[in-house]
């Protein structure tokens, strides 16, 4: 199974984008599945995470902005992105872990770039 991101793009400031994460086949026994984001220079963080009881997590710099869904019948994961702001330009990994030794399947990444 594969993780294709994709929805990245330029954007201006305040602007909205959804990123989406599409698994290329099912996983099964997710615990849970998130977005990360590395600026350039800078490690790669944890922006958002949804367990699979239906749980969310958000960075305090995007709470209240981010919104982390899934579609299962769809195996995709999103990420909607509101009142963007020029530090939220970075390349965006979803990753998905799964099973009893928590396994990690990430994506490939794709750029979001805020700017005037």
């Amino acid at each position: 199974v594969q993780l294709q991101a994709s929805g990245g793009g330029f954007v201006p400031p305040g602007g909205s984008l959804r990123l989406s994460c599409a698994a290329s086949g099912s996983i099964f026994d997710i615990n849970s599945m998130r977005w990360y984001r590395q600026a350039p220079g800078n490690q790669r963080a944890l922006v958002a995470s949804l367990t699979s009881g239906g749980i969310t997590n958000y960075s305090d710099s995007v709470k209240g902005r981010f919104t982390i869904s899934r579609d299962d019948a769809k195996n995709t994961l999103y990420l909607q992105m509101n009142s963007l702001k020029s530090e939220d330009t970075a390349v965006y990994y979803c990753n998905f872990n799964w099973g009893p030794r928590q396994s990690d399947l990430w994506g490939q990444g794709t750029l979001v770039t805020v700017s005037s």
